[in-house]
């Protein structure tokens, strides 16, 4: 089973690449307070379908550039502004 992560795509400018941003609450060892971390995820978009806003569905794959290793497997919501 590959990883799958559910993130916003906060940057369409690339060819067949977006970045996706990943949020999720972790908790602070010390002060036992739920903190939110937020990632980036590179992710290949075949047909360049997706833009900004769009919350997506990203899958871990083998790495296809440097930095990129997660594709987009669905779009599950559009953003508002097209």
């Amino acid at each position: 089973m590959r990883k799958q992560r559910i993130g916003v795509v906060v940057s369409d400018k690339m060819d067949k690449t977006r970045v996706v941003v990943v949020e999720r609450f972790k908790k602070h060892p010390k002060v036992r307070k739920y903190i939110k971390v937020r990632k980036k995820f590179y992710a290949h978009d075949e047909n360049n379908e997706t833009r900004v806003g769009d919350v997506v569905l990203i899958e871990e794959t083998r790495p296809l550039s440097k930095l990129k290793r997660w594709y987009i497997k669905k779009i599950i919501r559009r953003s508002e502004e097209s």
